[in-house]
């Protein structure tokens, strides 16, 4: 179905997420126009029909312009807590929080239509004990859960930041993808993980349940938002629930190498964590595996039913990531070349 021409414009176009929500807008039609701090950056973006501007989120006059004439931002980009981020955890949320503002009043200030905000699956609680059922848009992640988990605290702090915006009326809307997998993932955000596994170097896995989904359906998803989402709300952008020792061995099998042949017991991740607060100068475990009793499965049903999400098969998603990776190659050239050919 086609729908009015809008102009969109895409804060994180040179990134994972970002680049793939541009592809989209253009196959819809609109009009696109991506933002970046390096004037010489384009990720996946090379030659397409759309038009650039640089600036900083750190500067409310360059996202001004950027919005200059436009009815959609989607905003996937924003700051992204690092492992060896030097400042305390407050400086960071200060900083995050900053930025955020910074979007939010740019984009009052212009008059957007909408704003599409893309946020994380760590802002999405745990149901309550016993309430068997997966984790939907109703649960939300408790401050100081990971007090030593950046990642947590500050997603979380950007994102109420962009609910109570809404709330004062901005028409914003928050999307909350799981992890995702795909074709041109310039950044290895994931690819890491498809490329480490389909060199064989998965030996073990962890107990825990994840939830997967290809980047071109999270891209549709965004654009479906944008269309037809309620104002104010959050939506669960998944696919599907896999034990992590299933997920890394289906890899394993279109990679044709061995599967991972051992379980790590909880307990010993949680003894590395112990380890870590013990002795935080040798920063031995990072964000998500700290917080790895977090891991869970989503219901991903408010999504299909209002946004029209329909998640493609996971092999699907390998196979067509690994292919990307053997054409283009990426920062892990050294590794891609030794993938096997699919």
């Amino acid at each position: 179905m086609n729908y009015p021409t809008k102009k969109a414009l895409i804060l994180g176009a040179t990134g994972f997420i970002g680049g793939h929500i541009a592809l989209a807008a253009i196959e819809q039609g609109w009009q696109v126009r991506g933002f970046r701090r390096d004037p010489a950056a384009t990720g996946i973006l090379k030659n397409l029909p759309m038009e650039w501007v640089n600036g900083n989120l750190d500067e409310p006059s360059s996202l001004r312009r950027a919005m200059q004439d436009i009815d959609i931002v989607f905003h996937a980009a924003g700051y992204y807590p690092a492992r060896k981020e030097k400042r305390a955890l407050p400086a960071q949320i200060e900083y995050a929080l900053a930025q955020t503002k910074n979007i939010l009043m740019a984009a009052r200030e212009m008059k957007v239509e909408r704003l599409i905000y893309t946020s994380t699956l760590t802002t999405i609680g745990q149901p309550p004990p016993g309430s068997n059922h997966l984790a939907t848009e109703t649960e939300s992640y408790v401050p100081g859960t990971m007090p030593k988990g950046a990642y947590y605290e500050v997603k979380f702090a950007m994102e109420q930041a962009v609910l109570q915006a809404a709330k004062g009326g901005l028409p914003a809307i928050i999307t909350n993808p799981t992890a995702v997998f795909g074709p041109g993932d310039v950044h290895l955000t994931l690819g890491s993980v498809l490329i480490a596994v389909s060199r064989g170097w998965a030996i073990a896995w962890l107990p825990v349940t994840i939830n997967v989904v290809d980047v071109r359906d999270v891209s549709q998803a965004h654009i479906q938002a944008a269309i037809r989402g309620r104002l104010g709300h959050r939506y669960i952008i998944g696919g599907h629930n896999l034990s992590l020792k299933d997920a890394l061995s289906l890899i394993a099998d279109i990679a044709k190498v061995p599967p991972p042949r051992f379980e790590i017991p909880l307990w010993l991740i949680d003894a590395v964590v112990q380890l870590d607060d013990a002795i935080p100068q040798i920063n031995l475990i990072g964000n998500h595996l700290r917080a790895i009793r977090l891991w869970q499965g989503y219901d991903i049903s408010k999504a299909q039913l209002e946004l029209a999400l329909s998640p493609r098969p996971f092999e699907e998603t390998i196979r067509d990531a690994l292919a990307w990776y053997h054409q283009h190659g990426s920062k892990a050239d050294n590794l891609i070349k030794n993938i096997p050919n699919h």
